[in-house]
């Protein structure tokens, strides 16, 4: 039996300073999987199994890989280590292999707008990520600081706003919630 593809695949964005960006792509992820789709998420500056996303996708989701592509540790914007600038050129190598393939029928890149913002990878080859894009993948793209173009370039460009959150009373970050 052939798989069916999705027929038209668009491009989002979700970024901001607001919390759900990537809560929002996994909730697409969910929905695809549920529909019989495969699902790719790349997680640029992410180098942890302790996200709950990895965990899940691990145990109970063979229709969603989660390849990580950073460092366990927080990347300094102002001098990121050569560690951090290796791995996201890796992740993005393989994010153009995943795309050329077609393999997938929606491929998330979690932050990657915060790894152009922090200089590990360039506007233009994430650009370049958006036009090799083949016609039946759907392509999320997360992370605060979205560069005006690559939100431009996209279908659906979503800003999430933060209005009030749990840390600002002094709750710091929760397994299961916030990661």
């Amino acid at each position: 039996m052939t798989r069916q593809h999705i027929k038209k695949g668009c491009i989002h964005v979700y970024t901001g300073n607001g919390k759900g960006k990537t809560t929002a792509a996994l909730g697409l992820a969910l929905r695809a999987i549920g529909h019989g789709y495969r699902v790719f998420m790349l997680q640029f500056m992410k180098g942890s199994k302790e996200y709950g996303e990895v965990q899940a996708a691990e145990k109970y989701l063979p229709d969603l890989i989660v390849v990580q592509s950073g460092l366990e540790t927080f990347v300094d914007k102002e001098n990121p280590s050569r560690a951090d600038i290796d791995l996201a050129r890796r992740g993005l190598e393989t994010a153009r292999k995943v795309l050329r393939e077609g393999h997938y029928d929606l491929v998330i890149l979690d932050e990657i707008n915060v790894a152009v913002d922090f200089g590990l990878i360039t506007l233009e080859e994430v650009l370049e990520l958006m036009r090799i894009k083949p016609e039946h993948v759907e392509l999320v793209l997360t992370g605060r600081y979205a560069h005006p173009e690559i939100i431009k370039a996209a279908d659906v460009a979503t800003e999430m706003t933060l209005i009030n959150h749990p840390y600002y009373s002094g709750v710091e970050a929760r397994e299961g919630i916030e990661y």
